[in-house]
């Protein structure tokens, strides 16, 4: 498969759009208030703009139901347009509240006003320089997440337990994007010193660290250990750990090939 033999200078790059973001959307302190009814993001994966509000979604602990909009979509751009009146992203949709907008430093300040309940954080207020670092950071990736492949829909939402600036992940929600699969998105940041090692570390020293998010509390009660990323598929009763096994199994189950 072209994407496995790829896979470590795919791996690098995307490590170096993780670098060049230096430690952003990795962090979590949960907002003070959580919906009731999930966000919806309708997004691409490899919008500099959409990875601003990613990364505010993991710094503050929230999940959200991600509908990918990548160029040539046909499932969700519609939708958008018809709702919010252009094919502009990121566009956020919260039932909880009937607020529908574009623009990603104004969805970032109406997360941590309606759910974080507390100050715009300092690097958020330099909106205008994340923009630009955000763009940087694409370079690395060459439009990689941002055009449409032929895929099946499913019939129920994938669930994917990632924190926004993880290499790994980012390689499984650029799939995602590209064939155009809905999914919630788990949000997984770190609290914990311990969480900041590898989990190969972690296990060789046992170290067990106590998350106070619930997703990581959840992943570990349920599978034992923590790692990221995390793929749950209830259409097939699927769940597994691992990048490209992931990528792997999107592409034979959902893909043009299958």
């Amino acid at each position: 498969m072209k994407y496995l033999k790829l896979q470590p200078i795919n791996f690098a790059s995307s490590l170096l759009v993780s670098l060049a973001r230096s430690g952003t959307g990795i962090s979590s302190k949960a907002a003070a208030v959580k919906p009731d009814v999930a966000l919806m993001l309708f997004d691409i994966e490899g919008c500099p703009y959409c990875r601003l509000v990613r990364e505010a979604l993991t710094e503050l602990d929230l999940d959200a139901e991600i509908y990918p909009c990548p160029k040539l979509g046909t499932r969700y751009r519609e939708l958008v347009l018809e709702t919010g009146g252009k094919t502009q992203f990121p566009f956020l949709s919260d039932p909880n509240t009937g607020v529908q907008m574009y623009e990603s430093l104004s969805i970032i300040k109406y997360l941590f006003e309606t759910y974080g309940k507390r100050p715009l954080p300092l690097k958020w207020q330099f909106g205008k320089l994340q923009k630009l670092a955000s763009m940087v950071a694409n370079t690395a990736r060459l439009g990689v997440g941002q055009i449409k492949k032929a895929s099946r829909p499913p019939e129920q939402l994938l669930e994917l337990y990632s924190f926004e600036t993880s290499p790994y992940a980012r390689i499984v929600r650029e799939c995602l994007c590209e064939l155009e699969i809905p999914y919630i998105l788990r949000s997984c940041g770190r609290t914990e010193l311990g969480e900041w090692l590898l989990p190969q570390v972690r296990d060789a020293l046992n170290i067990k660290p106590n998350s106070a998010l619930s997703n990581r509390k959840h992943l570990q009660n349920i599978e034992g250990k923590m790692a990221i990323p995390y793929l749950v598929d209830p259409n097939n009763n699927v769940a597994m750990f691992d990048s490209t096994k992931i990528v792997e199994y999107l592409q034979v189950t959902y893909g043009s090939n299958q």
